[in-house]
Parts: C-alpha cells; structure tokens; sequence
C-alpha cells in the first residue's frame, strides 16, 4: 500500500478469495491517508455510512467545476451536460438493480426518504381501517416509525414477526400473521443491528400470495450483495447512496411501474407537474411525479460513479470477500474471554454487534477511538432489536470491502486493552 497509515498495520499471509487486493483497493480511498489520535485509521462504523472512493470524488468536482447547472430546465450546454449525468445515472442504478425500466427509479434523499414516500403516498391511498401492516423484530426505527405514523392516521394494525435469539425472523410465524387484511409488508434485507440477511424472496412470495404489497429496506443490502428485484419480485427496494459508497443525501426508491403510475404524488413543485392553472395542476409522468423541486444532482451523479466503481470490482468478488472476512472477525471475537456476539443468524452480512463484560459500550468505543478504531455504539437506531436482547446498547463492527484482517486484529486487540481498563 502506498500510503503510510496503510503500511503501519502489518499485512499477514492469510489466505483471502483470489484476484481480490484489498491493500490496492484501499488506494483509491483517500480518508485512509490520515491517522487518528496519532495511529492508523481503522474504519469499522460502515454500516453508518460508507467511505468514497477518489473516483466519486472526482465525479463531484467535474460535476461542481464544469457542468453545474440546474437539470430538465434549461437549453443551455450546461443544463443539458447536467441533466444527461443525472439521467445517465439513474439508468446506471435501474442496471443495477436490475430494474425493469429507469422510470422505475426515483430519486430521494436516502431510503428513510424512500420509504416514507410509500408509506405517505402509497399506503394513504390503500390503507384503511383494520388494515394490517407487518413488519419484523429486525426493523431500523425508519421501516417502523412511518408505518406507525400511517396506522395511527388511518386505524390500521401494525404487526410484528418475531425474531430468536439468533437474530433470525421465525418464518414459522411470519407466515401466521399474513392474511387477507394484510395489505403492506415491509422487511429490512438487512439487519443494521445484527447482519442478519431475511430470506427476502421465500418472504416476498408468501406475502403476495396474501396479495400483499411488499417493500424492501436495501439500506443495508445493496452495499454487500447483487440485488435484482425482478428475481426477487419485490414492489417497493429502498436503499441509501451513503452507505453504497457515494454521497449524502441521496437515495433510491424502486417500484414496479404500474404500482408508481396508479399512486398520488407525496410532494408538489416544480418538476413534478405537467400544467399549473389556478383551478388544478396535472402531474409529470414517472418518474418525475415524484421528484418536487431542484434534486440532489451532484449526489446522483456520485452515484452513478459510485455504481460503476462496485461494478469494476464486481458484486459478487465483494461479497465472497466480505463473507471471509465477517467469519474471521467473529472468530477473532469470540475467542476474546467476556465477549458475547449478539446476532448470530444462519445467514448475516458484514456485522459484528457484540457486548463486553464489565465494560459499557459507549465505554469501549471512547477507548477504541483514542486507539484510531472507529465503531459504532448504542441502540443503532433499532431500539426493539435491543429490547428483545434485553439490552440497552451494544458495540458494532461493520465491515466493508476494503477493510482487512489485520484491522480486525487491532480491533481485537483494543478489546483486550479496554477489558484491562475496567479489570
């Protein structure tokens, strides 16, 4: 690695998936230049949000220095070198998610953004009194809360599939809670809480035989895996540009086409309208409909290059790398006298969540940032998650591809020092 910060964590011989040099994909991420507190960075909050790599960045500045403009408005070469980037884009995300058309694509704020339009614009116009909406125990506070907001609102029920102690929804009883009143389901892919992966396809085909609506919260899933929501069958994919290695403030919601076509528009201004009168405004067709006022156009662009910069490297490689390295940390983990891995489903994703004995974990995180070690602490904004481990927060590693075995090896390591601390 060409960096100093990189150099200074000692590179072991272990085997890792082939054609996969992590120390020459840690090169295209600037951040991991710099040290923390005096040591090298160890970056391990991923499922917060993601780090960028320079050829996002780049993307942003060619955007900002020679093509800045507002888009679909103007004839000028600036406006039209903006909107063809933001354009380009969005075919760029409906490829890979392998979306039926790009119109299926809507551009949002991040996938709470996502999925509050469902909730707010779908689910008004088809939820009702005694109407049933089902979620799971695994939920992030932004796939329970809308859907509270809109039972509250519309006297509908909210139900919950239980999860075990592994982290694990029991399909058993998911299955028992659809029926015919239940007109909305919506399930994280992933569990930012636990790394637990729902098996979303055997899920979504149970659901839809209730004739429910299914939506997906990909926040945590479109940065790990290939996601094709076609082969899944999925209504509604939601997911976040932050933690898919592109810019803040930007997000995706997929959805079949006839099911955006058939709903109202959730906000209004400008660009989402065809005519404005005094007397009555028609509406943009998809996926303008759902896109009121200037978007986040250099975001959609640093996603597009985001998109691109994973597809180089390839999903798949990512993935196989991933899972190595996730069975490496939790064996580094667990070997750790005092140390208890909360979340240990048959399927995860790059999470370790975990407790330590005698040691808080806002405790040990303070501890480990003062080592150049960046984890997570708290309830991870899945209060019910915790609540269902009787606990009130734990310590979470999230990992990414370009994390290593050594960084894991450090994290260990601090763990140990901070078990000194309170001995």
């Amino acid at each position: 690695m060409s960096t100093k910060a990189g150099t200074d964590i000692a590179r072991s011989g272990s085997a890792r998936p082939p054609s996969f040099n992590v120390w020459r994909i840690r090169e295209d991420f600037p951040i991991f230049r710099q040290y923390a507190y005096g040591k090298p960075l160890v970056y391990l909050d991923n499922a917060a949000t993601s780090q960028k790599p320079q050829a996002v960045i780049d993307a942003l500045v060619r955007y900002y220095t020679s093509e800045n403009a507002n888009v679909h408005r103007g004839v000028h070469l600036l406006s039209e070198r903006a909107t063809e980037g933001y354009e380009n884009a969005r075919c760029t995300v409906a490829r890979f998610l392998n979306a039926a058309e790009s119109r299926e694509i809507v551009y949002t704020r991040g996938a709470t953004e996502s999925i509050n339009l469902v909730a707010q614009a779908y689910g008004r116009a088809n939820i009702g009194a005694r109407d049933e909406i089902l979620i799971s125990g695994l939920e992030h506070h932004s796939n329970i809360v809308p859907w509270q907001m809109l039972a509250d609102e519309k006297r509908a029920v909210l139900r919950v599939a239980p999860i075990d102690d592994r982290g694990d929804v029991i399909l058993e009883k998911y299955e028992k809670l659809l029926g015919p009143r239940t007109k909305i389901v919506a399930l994280a892919h992933v569990s930012n809480a636990l790394g637990t992966v729902n098996p979303v396809r055997r899920m979504i085909e149970a659901a839809h035989r209730h004739g429910a609506v299914v939506l997906i919260d990909g926040a945590q899933g479109a940065p790990h895996m290939r996601i094709d929501v076609r082969a899944l069958d999925c209504d509604f994919y939601a997911f976040s540009g932050h933690k898919t290695y592109a810019p803040t403030g930007i997000g995706i919601l997929y959805g079949k086409a006839r099911l955006l076509e058939a709903i109202p528009p959730w906000q209004g201004g400008g660009d989402m309208i065809r005519t404005v009168t005094f007397e009555k405004t028609t509406f943009n067709g998809l996926p303008y409909k759902f896109e009121a006022g200037t978007p986040h156009i250099a975001g959609a662009i640093g996603l597009g290059a985001a998109i691109d910069y994973l597809n180089g490297i390839g999903l798949e490689n990512i993935a196989a790398y991933e899972r190595d390295l996730l069975a490496y940390g939790t064996g580094v983990l667990t070997a750790i006298p005092g140390v208890r891995l909360i979340g240990t489903a048959r399927e995860k994703a790059s999470v370790l969540s975990f407790v330590v004995d005698g040691v808080h974990p806002h405790d040990l995180a303070t501890i480990l940032d003062r080592r150049g070690i960046a984890i997570r602490a708290g309830h991870h904004c899945a209060q019910p998650v915790m609540d269902r481990y009787g606990l009130s927060a734990t310590s979470r590693a999230s990992l990414a591809f370009y994390n290593t075995r050594e960084e894991i090896d450090v994290l260990g390591r601090g763990i140990e020092a901070a078990k000194e601390v309170f001995q």
